[in-house]
Parts: C-alpha cells; structure tokens; sequence
C-alpha cells in the first residue's frame, strides 16, 4: 500500500494495528502491507515519509507487543541510514529491509556507558583503509543484521561506520536480555573499512541517538497503552465476591495511576517526536520523555501484574511480553537514573 503525505499518522497507525492483529507472521505482513518502506524515498519505491510515521508503526508494534525486530530495523537502521547514507549505501541497504529480508541494526552502548556520546571504540588509518577497536554491548540483532551502524571515535572527532558483522576482527558474543529476543556483544579486533562503508562523520552519532531514542519512545509509549488496555479488558472480565473487580475502589485507583503514567508518556513522546519531525531543536523534549518512560513505564507495568494476581505471573498469558520488553527498553535509555542525570546536566549547562 502507497502512502502520501496527505495521509494521516492515525491511518497508519490503524493499518499497523491491523496487520499487527491479524498475521501469523506480523513481520512479513508489516513488510506486505509497506509499513516498513514508509522512510525510503521515491526512488526506492517508498513513501518518502519520515520519523512521525514511522513512530506510529512502532507504538502499534509496542501495543501489540509483536516479537518483532521493527526497532532495531526501522529506528536504529532506515532512517539514519536515508537521513545519513549516500545514494549507493540507501539502494544497497534499505530495499531489503522494506522487503523484510534483511535488517539493520545500530552499536549504540559501550560497558558502563549507554548512549555514549564519545565513544571508546576507535577508527585509525592504515594501508588505505580504516582499522576499528572496541567492545558494544547490547546490540540487538546484531547476528541477523546486514550492517551494524557502529559509532566510533577518529582522529578528526566521531563518525558512524557501517560494520558488517561477518567481517574478519568481528566478534558476536550472544548476551541474555529480559524478552528473550536476540542480542550481542559487539568485539571490534582491527576490523578493516573502506571509506565507502562511511555513513557519516559530523553530527552522525547525535543524528544516530536522536532516532534511536525517538523509536524507542514511540515503541514504549505502545507497550504501557497496550499492557494498561490489557489490564482493563482484565479486571473488567474478573468477578471478585460477585462483583467485576473494577468496581473496588482499591483497583480503580490503580487503574487510574497508570492511566495517568500512560497519558503523561505519551504526551512527553509526541511532543518530542514532532520536534524531531519538524526538523526542531528535540533533544530536551527526547530526554524528558526518555526520563518519563524509564521512571513510569516500570512501576506502571508492576502494577498490571499486580492487578492481575496470580494470572500476571503466567508465562503463557501476554502480560509477560509488554514487561519483559519494557525492561529491556529501559536498559537501552540508560535507566531512569541516567535519564534523570542528563536532565540535570541540561539545567547545569
């Protein structure tokens, strides 16, 4: 399905959800119904939309809590890779991720220090070519990509490399993750690149974070809509002493709280989203509703289990999946703490 920019976020959205829904196998369905080719451009025979639409596909991949790799394909992968990438490097890389037959994936972390900004991991010039080292950690997909957008400091100041997983000096170690889904340690060992498998160097790795936490927001802001949803339809279905249990005051009010940490997420989210859309100074909106996310979702979700007693501790009831990666998103922000200091560095600054 083609998509112009008269269409509304929420018709995609409703697509999304539908696809989401109603498949088997929710990621050849997204890629069948062109929800993954909403960032390509024209040329490449995608809708030349851009980070707003893209959010909607991944809140409704969160609120459906769908076992896919859309974060890591879409937010960590398209759309630097089309803001960033050369003619050459987006029709090589983007086609088959659009057609769901190849992913992308982004090295964004490095021991003790998520997000970095100045990475550890290194580039150097030698024989003609550039030489990488260093560790990532937490790379999701990273065994599944085609590339892996690798930030690195060089001698003239940070780029993104563009690291094929396979290459020699490359060391995937599998590392466990709350979801289960794939995961890796990233080990560099003088793995050689070519200047054509440069994405970027001025800006790249604050261009790289921006998507990165503007997808994961949007993926977040899903999971809490979609676990808080699941827990209505729940406590409205279950009689406690005759009575569905959402007519006890005690539930009530804790339905509310995390109605309230849903609605606040999601406002922090949208806002931050539409700067970054509109082409705007984002990253004071990004790191608040990054905060938000990683102080709310958490509790908020302890409280869907609570609510639904011993059914929340089921591994075989879908609770488990919108924790599970609401865990793991909080990781990939940093944590609450983190968020909390880069807010204060912000007012200190």
């Amino acid at each position: 399905m083609d998509f112009t920019l008269d269409d509304t976020q929420s018709e995609i959205a409703a697509l999304a959800a539908k696809v989401l829904g109603a498949e088997d196998d929710p990621w050849r369905a997204l890629a069948g119904s062109g929800l993954l080719a909403l960032a390509l451009p024209p040329d490449l025979e995608g809708d030349g939309l851009g980070v707003a639409e893209v959010s909607q596909v991944l809140t409704e991949v969160g609120r459906a809590a769908a076992p896919v790799p859309a974060y890591a394909a879409l937010a960590l992968g398209v759309l630097p890779v089309e803001t960033l990438g050369t003619p050459a490097q987006r029709a090589e890389f983007l086609p088959p991720v659009a057609a769901g037959e190849g992913l992308l994936t982004a090295a964004l972390h490095e021991p003790s220090a998520p997000l970095t900004a100045d990475p550890a991991a290194s580039a150097r010039a030698a024989n003609g070519k550039w030489l990488l080292d260093g560790v990532k950690t937490a790379v999701p997909y990273a065994a599944e990509a085609t590339r892996i957008l690798t930030p690195v400091t060089t001698p003239h100041g940070t780029a993104v490399y563009l690291v094929d997983p396979r290459a020699d000096g490359v060391t995937l170690v599998p590392t466990r993750n709350s979801a289960g889904t794939p995961e890796c340690t990233l080990r560099l060992d003088e793995v050689a690149v070519e200047e054509a498998d440069l994405l970027f160097d001025r800006g790249a790795v604050a261009a790289l974070h921006r998507f990165a936490l503007a997808g994961a927001l949007a993926l977040g802001d899903g999971l809490v809509a979609g676990a808080l949803a699941l827990t209505v339809k729940h406590v409205g279905e279950r009689a406690q002493f005759g009575r569905p249990l959402a007519a006890f005051q005690a539930v009530a009010g804790q339905i509310a709280d995390v109605y309230v940490a849903a609605r606040t997420v999601h406002l922090a989210v949208t806002s931050a989203v539409w700067r970054l859309a509109a082409g705007l100074d984002a990253d004071a909106e990004l790191d608040i509703a990054a905060y938000w996310l990683a102080e709310e979702a958490p509790k908020a979700l302890a409280t869907c289990h609570h609510l639904h007693g011993g059914v929340g501790v089921d591994e075989t009831y879908p609770l488990h999946r919108y924790s599970s990666a609401v865990k793991d998103l909080g990781r990939a922000l940093g944590g609450a703490a983190h968020r909390l200091g880069r807010l204060g560095e912000r007012v200190a600054g």
